[in-house]
């Protein structure tokens, strides 16, 4: 094992971390996507709301999935302590 390699293995506290995280990040973008699919399908779904209905609410529901798309990617890269230089 070279000295690079050394340094770039995290210790298991830090592997932990990195896992609650990935996973943290994970739940919530299906909880985001989730909830954005069904403020945007609301019709679908037999949801009788003024809120649900209107152009704010579409907007809404597209940030959100938009949004837990890239938690659910963040989640996949792992890339919380390194370093873009």
């Amino acid at each position: 094992m070279s000295l690079e390699e050394f340094e770039n293995t995290p210790d298991p506290k830090t592997k932990r971390y990195i896992l609650m995280r990935s996973i943290s990040d994970f739940g919530m973008g299906l909880l985001y996507v989730g909830i954005g699919t069904v403020i945007m399908f609301a019709k679908q779904f037999n949801f009788q709301n003024e809120f649900a209905m209107s152009w704010a609410a579409k907007i809404f529901a597209g940030l959100a999935m938009v949004y837990g798309v890239w938690r659910i990617y963040r989640g996949y890269k792992k890339d919380y302590f390194k370093k873009n230089d």
